[in-house]
């Protein structure tokens, strides 16, 4: 499949996420709805991973470069950004490990139930 239709797909499934969101009676991050929207698509596949292979590649490997703008958009906040520094620090520090353990915890939770139904190809 071309980069052009794979970049489609992928943004068709923004724009799912986007408008699940704006319907929704409390506030969800449409990323996160998008990725819920990609991640069913996968797992019933109506998606195949292959169709969105290129153009999803191409987003991982330069995903350093996305952040930039973010980190940059902060520097004009950093006096403001002081009074919270240790505030910031803490959470930083106590999340991070967290949410790698929650993420590894998940993915050995769904190989186990995948292997359970015969169904891992991993």
């Amino acid at each position: 499949m071309n980069i052009v239709m794979e970049l489609a797909l992928i943004f068709g499934v923004c724009l799912v996420g986007i408008g699940i969101a704006e319907f929704l009676p409390f506030t969800v991050p449409y990323s996160v709805l998008s990725l819920l929207v990609l991640t069913f698509l996968l797992y019933r596949k109506i998606l195949k991973p292959e169709q969105i292979q290129d153009a999803g590649g191409f987003f991982i490997r330069n995903m350093g470069i996305f952040f930039v703008p973010a980190v940059v958009g902060t520097l004009e906040y950093v006096e403001t950004l002081k009074n919270y520094l240790v505030p910031f620090l803490v959470i930083t520090l106590v999340t991070t490990p967290l949410v790698y353990f929650i993420t590894g915890w998940s993915v050995q939770l769904c190989l186990k139930l995948w292997r359970k139904k015969g169904t891992a190809h991993v």
